[in-house]
């Protein structure tokens, strides 16, 4: 038995799960981000991706659809990836205090300090009426005026990494914010004060959560807490394609 212990003492510890919650954008749902879900799954994290009704209510009121996904992690190390929208829920959420089991968050295109599209949507009324009809009143909290609800939040104090696009392919939008964005978010606006690491990559605010580059970035920032600045397309793809080693277990 003595001998049976021992051997049990010296064998290596197997990895601890982690757990990843998907938070999609405005006016989308969990399928945004199946692609996403799929490689976080095969590089082996156990992944929680719940739509929520982003284009029925305000924000917040959305923001307890992030604890009911994050308590599905139940006590393993838990990590954020989100779309837009789902940032400032992320941010909301963990404002009111941190869960013990709280590992690393990585932002897709968040409005961090607002979009300028909202702005130019509530300059017009019918524009406005229209947006909000089909996005929700979520829509005219994000704008980039100092009353919005980003501009409201606490600078984040969690390990962030934010991942921001400069390829729009909506040329009206890039025209209305008139500044370096992914045709929804400007760049500028997608940092915030205490994030750990920021990457621009080619990529639209649309469709960026299924860009190879963003993938890949998102699996460097959760194991080693910093984005891969030098990655190339084809040095994604291969990334993806490749399982990393277990992740070792914390002592």
């Amino acid at each position: 038995m003595r001998a049976l212990a021992l051997i049990l003492c010296l064998m290596p510890l197997p990895a601890k799960a982690e757990c990843v919650v998907l938070l999609h954008g405005l006016a989308r749902s969990d399928a945004s981000m199946l692609v996403l879900q799929e490689v976080l799954s095969f590089h082996g994290y156990r992944v929680v991706n719940e739509t929520y009704p982003s284009d029925d209510a305000p924000i917040g009121d959305l923001v307890r659809y992030v604890g009911r996904s994050a308590a599905l992690c139940g006590q393993e190390r838990m990590h954020f990836v989100t779309h837009s929208l789902g940032g400032i829920l992320v941010r909301a959420w963990l404002a009111q205090g941190h869960p013990p089991n709280l590992g690393r968050v990585v932002m897709l295109a968040p409005p961090n300090h607002g979009s300028e599209i909202v702005d130019a949507l509530r300059s017009n009324e019918m524009a406005n009426d229209i947006a909000t009809f089909f996005n929700g009143p979520a829509t005219a909290q994000l704008g980039t005026d100092p009353h919005s609800v980003p501009n409201n939040l606490p600078p984040v104090d969690f390990d962030l990494g934010v991942i921001a696009g400069d390829l729009p392919i909506n040329p009206i939008g890039a025209a209305v914010i008139g500044e370096r964005s992914d045709g929804t978010v400007s760049v500028a606006s997608t940092r915030v004060e205490g994030m750990r690491d920021h990457i621009t990559i080619p990529a639209s605010h649309t469709l960026i959560m299924m860009n190879p580059i963003a993938m890949a970035e998102v699996l460097e920032f959760l194991r080693n807490g910093v984005f891969d600045h030098g990655i190339t397309y084809v040095g994604a793809l291969r990334k993806l394609a490749r399982r990393w080693p277990a992740m070792e277990a914390e002592p």
